[in-house]
């Protein structure tokens, strides 16, 4: 219970100093230097302070639908089985990755443009050396 009694305080407080500052933004808009930006954080800074509320409610929805999800997992396993699932991990595949044909000198097409980029970098820095 002292949990959502926190959650409850922390949610209330970021509340009231959003609106806080909505209130500050408020008057900065009807001042003589307030613009249209002052008027759009008016609005904005209520939403900020109704979200950390909002992910406490969406959190224990959420937890609440796996739990009931689970439920009706363990208690469809059990009318199906007669008994309780066990964990069992799932099988690995024992199949080998498939080899590509390589090239008739060994080396595949994306090797052989590697190495045709690697030499013109090459070329590059011997040019570039040479010029220093």
């Amino acid at each position: 219970m002292p949990q959502r009694v926190a959650i409850f305080l922390v949610c209330l407080v970021s509340l009231l100093a959003c609106c806080g500052l909505a209130w500050w933004q408020w008057e900065r808009f009807e001042s003589a230097s307030g613009t249209f930006q002052n008027l759009g954080y008016v609005l904005q800074w209520p939403l900020f302070g109704l979200f950390p509320a909002f992910m406490f409610w969406r959190i224990r929805r959420l937890r609440r639908q796996a739990e009931a999800q689970d439920q009706a997992e363990t208690t469809s396993a059990r009318t199906e089985w007669g008994h309780a699932p066990v964990d069992v991990p799932a099988p690995r595949p024992d199949q080998p990755r498939p080899v590509r044909p390589s090239e008739p000198d060994g080396l595949d097409d994306e090797d052989a443009e590697l190495a045709a980029y690697n030499r013109y970098l090459a070329e590059l820095h011997a040019r570039d050396q040479k010029n220093r």
